[in-house]
C-alpha cells in the first residue's frame, strides 16, 4: 500500500539589500533537508533570487545563526537577517551579533518608525595575506600586480573579505564583456580555488563605480564582500583615503564602506519584498 508522503511548510521573507536579493528560511529545517528546500526557493524565477539563508541556533555566540545556501559569505545577507530579526521583533536591540561561518559578525541598525532603515555591518579585518585566497602568485600580497589573463595585461588587487576576491580597476565597467571576461579571471591558473572578481573605476575620492563577477554565479547585480573589497583596494593603491565613507555604486544600488586598521563596515538598506508560507 502507498502512503503520501506528508508536506511541511516553512517561513520564507524574502529581502532585498540593493540587488542581491535574499530568501530568509525562518522556519526550523534540518541540515539534510536545507540543500533540497534552498534549490526549491531558488527555482522562484518571479522573485530573483539569488541566495538563500537558513536562521538556525548558535553554536557559540551570538542572537543567531546564519547558514547559506546557494552563495558565498555575504554582508548583504547579514544585513537582511537583521532587518528581519529586528523587525520582528525577534531581537529586540539596535545592536546584535549573529553567527556564521566565518564567525561572530557584529550589526548597527539605524530605525525609523520601528523599522530597521539602515544596517551597518562589521565584515572583520581586511586580510591581504596572498595565502589567504589562495593563489599561486608570488609573495606576501598582491597589491597592483601585472599578470597576463585572457591574452591582456592587468593589474589586479587581491584580498580575503570572508572569501577571496581580485580586482581590478578600469575605466569603464560597462563597456567589458563580462560574460566572457569574468570566466576568464575565475578560473586563472593563478587562483586553484577560483576567484571573485570586481572591475572597478574610481569616479571620485570618495566613489567608486563596480561591476562584479562571482565565482560560481556569474555576474551578479551587488556583492558585499565585492564592494568592501573594491574599497579595500582603492585604499591600498592610493585612490581613496582610509577610514572614510565610500559610495560603491554598484547595478543593484549603492552601499557604503569604510575601511580602517581595525575592521570593515558594511552599510546599507534592505527592504521586504515577500513573505508568506512555502510547502516542501
Amino acid at each position: 500500500m502507498q502512503t503520501l508522503q506528508q508536506k511541511r511548510e516553512y517561513t520564507v521573507a524574502v529581502l532585498d539589500p540593493a540587488g542581491n536579493v535574499t530568501a530568509i528560511v525562518c522556519s526550523d529545517v534540518p541540515a539534510a533537508e536545507r540543500a533540497r528546500v534552498a534549490a526549491q526557493i531558488l527555482r522562484l524565477p518571479e522573485l530573483g533570487i539569488e541566495q538563500v539563508a537558513f536562521l538556525t541556533a548558535p553554536r557559540s555566540g551570538g542572537e543567531i545563526r546564519l547558514e547559506m545556501m546557494g552563495g558565498e559569505f555575504c554582508g548583504n545577507a547579514l544585513r537582511c537577517v537583521g532587518k528581519y530579526l529586528y523587525d520582528k521583533r525577534i531581537v529586540k536591540k539596535e545592536y546584535m551579533t549573529i553567527e556564521t561561518a566565518g564567525g561572530i559578525k557584529s550589526l548597527l541598525l539605524y530605525t525609523r518608525n520601528g523599522k530597521a532603515n539602515t544596517i551597518s555591518v562589521g565584515m572583520g579585518k581586511a586580510d591581504l595575506d596572498a595565502m589567504s585566497l589562495p593563489t599561486a602568485l608570488p609573495g606576501s600580497t598582491i597589491i597592483n600586480r601585472p599578470v597576463e589573463i585572457a591574452g591582456g595585461t592587468y593589474h589586479i588587487t587581491c584580498a580575503s573579505v570572508g572569501n577571496p576576491h581580485c580586482v581590478v580597476f578600469c575605466d569603464d565597467p560597462s563597456a567589458l564583456d563580462l560574460e566572457t571576461l569574468g570566466p576568464k579571471f575565475e578560473r586563472a591558473s593563478y587562483f586553484p580555488e577560483r576567484i571573485n572578481t570586481e572591475f572597478v573605476r574610481i569616479v571620485n575620492e570618495d566613489t567608486l563605480r563596480m561591476r562584479v563577477y562571482e565565482r560560481g554565479n556569474g555576474e551578479t547585480v551587488a556583492c558585499g564582500t565585492g564592494a568592501c573589497a573594491a574599497v579595500i583596494a582603492a585604499t591600498e593603491n592610493g585612490f581613496v583615503e582610509k577610514g572614510k565613507d565610500i559610495t560603491v555604486k554598484l547595478v543593484g544600488g549603492d552601499l557604503v564602506v569604510k575601511y580602517t586598521d581595525h575592521e570593515v563596515i558594511l552599510t546599507g538598506d534592505a527592504v521586504l519584498v515577500y513573505e508568506g508560507v512555502v510547502e516542501y
